[in-house]
């Protein structure tokens, strides 16, 4: 399953440190950020992803995430 997000992500530092962040809620995901993209994107490919906990992580780190259609 992948899941693709728009997030409000703007440094490579940043995207490193929640890529961290989500790894250790999925760790058996792979998960990388799109910083070229306007959208900011986030794409995480994992069998067991859950969008509301995505979301909750980069939230709790300040970042807006929303999942795309």
């Amino acid at each position: 399953m992948i899941e693709v997000f728009k997030t409000n992500v703007q440094e490579v530092e940043q995207s490193i440190m929640i890529v961290g962040k989500l790894l250790e809620h999925f760790p058996n995901s792979a998960i990388n950020f799109d910083l070229e993209d306007c959208d900011k994107i986030l794409r995480v490919h994992g069998s067991a992803i859950s969008n509301h906990k995505i979301i909750e992580v980069l939230n709790s780190h300040g970042f807006h995430c929303e999942v795309l259609p």
